[in-house]
């Protein structure tokens, strides 16, 4: 169920960024709520769109790869940030609880979350002695081409 969840994220995540870079008033205009941040600014959104697109890029990368972890962290790290900056604004003053409320699907939770959906480093010396290994077999199959 998490994986499914996870490949859920993504796709919606990758999705929504490449329909802001393609699509920047359409998506300005369909979106609830993104009309009461200002007015429309179409390198604005596109700027946006491509952290989206590149977040959800490399979180299905991860689920792909493994080895792709950091750059899902990475990924995880924007949507966490994102989250921030709306928590921010909200407890400055410069925005709604009305319109915090409707971020909550969209930029709130996938903030909060994706750290705890993404698998952690081993805990034990027994598991790390094994990723250890894994890495290493890797290693040699990417530099032999195998």
């Amino acid at each position: 169920m998490r994986r499914v969840l996870i490949w859920l994220f993504d796709l919606v995540l990758a999705g929504n960024g490449g329909f802001m870079l393609l699509a920047p008033r359409t998506w300005y205009e369909l979106v609830p709520g993104v009309g009461d941040t200002g007015p429309f600014n179409a390198h604005f959104v596109r700027d946006v769109g491509a952290a989206y697109l590149v977040a959800g890029a490399a979180l299905i990368a991860f689920l792909l790869d493994r080895r792709a972890r950091p750059a899902a962290l990475a990924g995880a790290a924007f949507l966490s940030l994102h989250a921030l900056v709306h928590g921010w604004d909200l407890a400055a003053g410069r925005e709604t609880l009305a319109h915090f409320a409707g971020d909550v699907p969209t930029v709130i939770l996938p903030g909060l979350i994706f750290f705890t959906l993404l698998p952690r480093r081993p805990t034990s010396e027994k598991e790390n002695d094994h990723a250890e290994l894994v890495a290493a077999a890797a290693d040699r199959r990417l530099r032999t081409g195998l």
